[in-house]
Order: C-alpha cells, then structure tokens, then sequence
C-alpha cells in the first residue's frame, strides 16, 4: 500500500515504514505530524486518485530528525567587470518516518 502525498510544494510517494525527507516543518524531533493533502492511495482494490484530493484521507508520520543539507557553492560573475560574488547556501530538512496510511 503507498499513498501520494504533497507538502512543501513537492510530491512524494510514501509506503508505511519509509523515512522520507522533506522540506523543514515546524515540528520538533518526536513528534507525530499529520499529512492531509493525499493525491492519490493504492491498495490491494487498486489506485484511487482524488480531484485533487482525497476526502479524509490522511499519512501519519513521525518526525526523526531535523538537519540540513550539504552546502552548495553559489557564485555569481560577470566578465570584464571584476564582478564576483561567492555564498554558500544550506538548505533546510526534515527526516520524517512514515508510520500510518489512512485512506
């Protein structure tokens, strides 16, 4: 059984007992979160696809970790001008454990 779930403007595909990670929540290490927006859930009767949601149905999960990325180099340049701008930038994430698919 997998559910299609949305959250931080991406699309995930989750199976119960996955460790999935996603843009940061505002959820502390050990808490339980809550996934309303399910677009689609497969099952053993077959794929139901919402339009675009599914009423009621819902993923429960449990957050593991929050952290960030590797750093990306972030260099910007412009020739013959002596323009050169160099940052670094780490992006924000949170490991979340899949622990339920409610359909």
């Amino acid at each position: 059984m997998y559910a299609i779930i949305k959250t931080g403007g991406k699309q995930y595909k989750v199976e119960e007992d996955q460790i999935i990670k996603i843009e940061k929540l505002s959820a502390e290490e050990g808490e339980n979160v809550e996934f309303d927006q399910v677009l689609a859930v497969a099952d053993d009767n077959g794929l139901t696809a919402g339009s675009p949601l599914i009423e009621g149905a819902t993923v429960k999960g449990k957050v593991i970790e929050q952290g960030k990325d590797k750093k990306i180099i972030v260099f910007k340049y412009k020739p013959k001008v002596r323009y050169r701008k160099k940052t670094g930038h780490r992006q924000p994430y949170t490991r979340v454990l899949i622990e339920e698919i409610n359909a």
